[in-house]
């Protein structure tokens, strides 16, 4: 028996207007969509007659690891997370799982949600521009607060993911005083909130005022 091919797959921010051609072609025509909760609630009506593979959040490796089990039987499994399967999705660790088992990993990408909340607002990404997750998982919190510092630093736009969450939530507000030494208070900041999905939500308001804001994890 021949083994499947995976497929990690950006779904864009979780309408079917936002998916690529190629990224919607792919899970019309694989046999198992795999992901966590959420992001399969954002598909699942699309594509009824997939079956999927279904786990929770921080347990990335095991659901690469059973990916990689439903590649072995010869089926095609397309492993999804929103946006951009590699900005903080699981391209990477899926590579890594699969790396020397002979499966074949095709990455596709998606449109990240930092791309979905400026085209809703505007235009405040035409030029340089950093991407800083806010959550320390896996990254320590005295690096994440560098790269807010250089970027703040370096004058670039700033798009924060995983902004802030019910066990975090002073992280936020140490990055808003850093930003605060180098931009000055009357910065435009633009808060959105399921960009690209049925409830979505924006305000733009300032560096100054943005905590007055609901400010979660769908940020």
């Amino acid at each position: 028996m021949s083994n499947g091919k995976i497929y990690v797959v950006g779904i864009g921010p979780g309408n079917m207007e936002d998916i690529s051609i190629r990224a919607y072609n792919v899970l019309k025509n694989i046999n198992v969509i795999a992901g966590y909760t959420t992001y399969v609630d954002l598909v699942k009506d699309e594509f009824p007659d997939k079956e999927f593979l279904v786990s929770g959040m921080k347990r990335e490796i095991e659901r690469c690891r059973e990916v990689l089990e439903v590649a072995k039987t010869g089926k095609n499994v397309a492993l999804i997370s929103s946006g951009d399967a590699g900005i903080y999705g699981m391209a990477g660790i899926m590579l890594e799982v699969a790396m020397g088992s002979g499966i074949e990993v095709e990455v596709v990408p998606g449109i990240t949600s930092t791309i979905a909340g400026a085209a809703l607002v505007g235009a405040p990404l035409m030029h340089d521009q950093a991407i800083i997750s806010l959550s320390d998982l896996l990254t320590d919190w005295e690096v994440i607060k560098k790269r807010i510092d250089c970027a703040s630093q370096g004058d670039f736009a700033i798009s924060l993911y995983n902004p802030k969450s019910k066990g975090r939530t002073e992280q936020i507000v140490e990055a808003r005083e850093i930003m605060l030494k180098y931009k000055p208070k009357t910065t435009p900041v633009a808060i959105v909130r399921n960009a690209g999905r049925e409830d979505e939500e924006h305000v733009v308001t300032t560096l100054d005022e943005m905590l007055n804001h609901e400010i979660n994890m769908l940020t």
